[in-house]
């Protein structure tokens, strides 16, 4: 699916210079709110040239003030302010658009022919890459194994990770150059799956992954130039403008650095530093970089992690899982390390953003927020996250509004979820699962996400899943708890504008108001009178940030 997205991509987008004179865009349906969040309708658009929003209105009203701008007709199209994914990875996605892609396989066999396929059309003795694995949706009961790998590939290595990233797939000589057998030990964080004698059946989980990731020769810089090039196309075919890039590395950093530079980033990239070790504190070494590179990137935010996901079982759960009664899933940290590593952010003046998935990872992430504040009083203005917030109990999701915290959520993830989500946590601990009304209801802003390429990219997927609760086959009937949808305002607002507040930046994006970015998309249908059941179906005609074209379909 991630292949085929990118070669239509590839195929469609443009790179357009930057028209340095004020463009008057005319004869449009379009939509934005208002910094208050309140809907607004035009039909025309004034922009700088410096790539500024002069205006919005009337048309008649804009062209008394355009003077001499360029005029540009929208032939009655639909225009919305560019969105934002407010979790994703960048590098990832580049990546995983050049490796085998198991996305959407609806069992064990087909998911080893698409393997089998990718490595005949590569020989050699390499390692083969992969991944979006799903063995919920292959029905298996059970995690894929070893020799079921090695059936299709025996004689060079194999790794593929699962569709939530949190757990990888080896066959027997990944497992074998990684030193892995029935005597290495569970590393703190990360478990190894063993069969019934105890030896390693395969399937990795959460820090264990490392043992055989760590042995991948890592990309060049070529390679990872490409992918982000990749990644940035792909995205501006979709109608992102903004990525909040959850968990970048030094490497990472240098790139975008140069890419900002060098006028070559077609969206805008708000980062956040993988953790408070070494790549921290070469990245924090002069604090926060802010609106580098005519505002295309900013690095003030660190991601953190304190569980696992919940399809691998390894997010942690204050009780155990109910189709798995021995297990709590997995902290990553005790809360004294977990602590340790906010403190540390907070007093490098970074914003701190963190991975919490089980209630028992929600609980640890509010308590370490909640003792943090009282050493950094002011880190409560930083506008702190906890990311996915997936499976809350119900007494911690008020504790939010306190704490300030933004629940930086990913709609899909309820939808693509929902086949096996009841089933972890039982029918009362679900209540507080994928439960946008009760943070919104409440005052929290959700920040909305993908998790790309954990899910795939396309916004309009995710508004789809925050206003239906239902997949694109439109099951379940009424939507899956669909108390805990969204309106589409809310949905709209959770991929512009409370993005951009979660990212610090909405006074510069996530609104056509006068004096913000001129970022903008062009779609093929209205998002406010289309049926709901057809909101995933939009297809974007054109991208623009910054008065510049980035896509044009």
């Amino acid at each position: 699916m991630i292949l085929r997205l990118l070669a239509c991509a590839t195929a469609l987008a443009l790179a357009l210079p930057a028209a340095a004179e004020p463009v008057l865009f005319t004869r449009m349906n379009g939509y934005t709110l208002d910094g208050s969040g309140t809907l607004q309708r035009f039909d025309a658009l004034l922009v700088d040239e410096d790539g500024r929003v002069v205006a919005t209105g009337g048309e008649a009203a804009l062209r008394e003030r355009a003077g001499g701008a360029r005029i540009e007709s929208m032939a009655g199209r639909t225009v919305l302010p560019g969105l934002t994914d407010a979790h994703g990875h960048l590098m990832g996605l580049g990546f995983a658009l050049r490796q085998a892609d198991l996305v959407g396989t609806r069992s064990l066999d087909e998911a080893l022919e698409r393997v089998r396929a990718f490595a005949d059309a590569r020989p050699g003795d390499g390692w083969i890459v992969g991944n979006g694995w799903n063995q919920v949706i292959w029905q298996l009961g059970r995690f894929p194994t070893a020799s079921e790998l090695d059936a299709v590939v025996a004689d060079r290595p194999v790794w593929l990770e699962r569709v939530d990233g949190h757990a990888g797939w080896a066959n027997s000589a990944a497992l074998k150059l990684a030193g892995i057998d029935r005597h290495t030990p569970d590393p703190v964080g990360g478990r190894i799956e063993r069969d019934a004698d105890g030896d390693p059946g395969g399937v990795l989980v959460d820090a264990a992954m490392g043992l055989v990731s760590a042995k991948i020769p890592p990309a060049d810089a070529a390679e990872a130039r490409a992918a982000l090039e990749s990644a940035l196309v792909t995205l501006a075919s979709l109608g992102l403008t903004s990525v909040h890039d959850a968990g970048i590395d030094a490497d990472d950093w240098h790139l975008f650095r140069q890419m900002a530079d060098a006028d070559r980033l077609s969206l805008r990239i708000y980062a956040m530093v993988r953790d408070t070790g070494e790549d921290f504190d070469q990245i924090a070494a002069n604090g926060p970089l802010l609106a580098s590179g005519n505002d295309h990137l900013t690095v003030r935010s660190v991601k953190m992690w304190a569980d696992g996901a919940l399809g691998s079982r390894g997010a942690a759960m204050i009780e155990p899982y109910s189709d798995d009664p021995h297990n709590h899933g997995l902290l990553f940290r005790t809360p004294a390390e977990l602590r340790n590593a906010v403190d540390k952010a907070f007093a490098q003046g970074f914003q701190v953003n963190i991975h919490a998935i089980g209630d028992a990872g929600v609980r640890q992430v509010l308590d370490a927020y909640s003792i943090a504040y009282k050493a950094h009083p002011e880190a409560r203005g930083l506008r702190n996250r906890v990311e996915h917030s997936q499976i809350a109990a119900l007494a911690d999701i008020p504790r939010y509004l306190p704490l300030q915290l933004i629940a930086s959520m990913q709609p899909t993830h309820a939808t693509s979820d929902m086949n096996m989500a009841e089933d972890r946590v039982g029918p009362q601990r679900i209540l507080g699962g994928y439960a946008w009304r009760r943070f919104l209801d409440q005052g929290t802003r959700i920040a909305g996400g993908s998790d790309f390429p954990v899910e795939l990219p396309n916004p309009f997927f995710g508004l789809h899943a925050a206003v239906t609760r239902q997949d694109h086959e439109n099951h379940p009937d009424g939507g899956w708890y669909a108390d805990q949808r969204m309106t589409r305002e809310e949905a709209l607002r959770a991929f512009t504008l409370d993005a951009a507040w979660a990212a610090h930046q909405e006074a510069r994006q996530g609104t056509l108001e006068p004096g913000k970015w001129a970022d903008f998309i062009v779609i093929d249908r209205d998002y406010f009178s289309i049926p709901a059941e057809d909101i995933w179906k939009i297809g974007v005609l054109q991208t623009w940030v910054g008065g510049k074209q980035v896509f044009l379909r």
